[in-house]
């Protein structure tokens, strides 16, 4: 009787599990179950499927430029000094040099706030830790973010920059960090850092169809690098 039992709970825990595992892309800033702790026990080998979207960028001598952006792992809550609750969730983003010369790498986001679609009166900000994302990072908590929390104390209301130098035939990757004060986006959220001339452009999607809420986007001019006469590769 007790082996029965004793199989038994082992069988609900398995499904349950199992259950957990096929959430790994779930909504976010949605609020109280984060899809990032489900993550962080799992044995994931990233591939292709991982990637929300990649833009490929050629130079005169036909070399590349490729910006991958991930999707969102988060929907975790914070609250600051003050006691107001925010909800975050974090995005990656990898640039891959295939040139011949290095690329400086220059993103500044301004201190302003941006209105939530799908809650007006809401806004959100973005935060760019000065952390490395790689790949062996991939199946961590967060993507491998660490002290995130002590982070968003010192930062919150200041504006966010990066500076990366990647050399010719290496990549680095970055995180991104969407806060916002609130209980949640009411909505599934993207985003893409993209090119345009030498200037980039960090793009924030929120669908809202699945909550009946409002739908939206946000592109910002947020930076630049300095190759020039990069084409779009469609």
């Amino acid at each position: 009787m007790q082996k029965s039992i004793l199989i038994f709970i082992i069988a609900i825990i398995g499904l349950f599990s199992c259950k957990q595992s096929n959430n790994s892309k779930t909504d976010i800033i949605e609020t109280n179950v984060s899809d990032s702790i489900n993550n962080s026990n799992q044995k994931h080998t990233f591939n292709d499927k991982d990637i929300y979207s990649t833009y490929k960028y050629v130079d005169p001598a036909g070399k590349n430029v490729i910006i991958k952006n991930g999707f969102p792992r988060g929907g975790l809550k914070y609250t600051d000094k003050k006691g107001d609750n925010y909800s975050y969730v974090v995005f990656w983003t990898q640039i891959v040099n295939e040139t011949d010369n290095k690329i400086e790498l220059t993103i500044d986001f301004p201190l302003n706030s941006y209105e939530v679609p799908s809650l007006p009166g809401k806004y959100y900000k973005i935060l760019i830790p000065n952390d490395t994302m790689t790949f062996a990072k991939f199946p961590l908590y967060l993507y491998g973010l660490t002290n995130l929390a002590a982070y968003i104390d010192n930062n919150i209301h200041k504006s966010a920059s990066l500076k990366r130098t990647i050399s010719p035939k290496e990549s680095n990757g970055f995180y991104t960090v969407i806060i916002c004060l609130t209980e949640g986006a009411h909505g599934t959220m993207r985003t893409e850092l993209s090119l345009k001339g030498q200037n980039l452009f960090y793009k924030i999607k929120i669908d809202g169809s699945k909550s009946n809420s409002k739908s939206g986007e946000k592109e910002i001019n947020c930076g630049s690098i300095n190759l020039k006469n990069l084409i779009l590769q469609e």
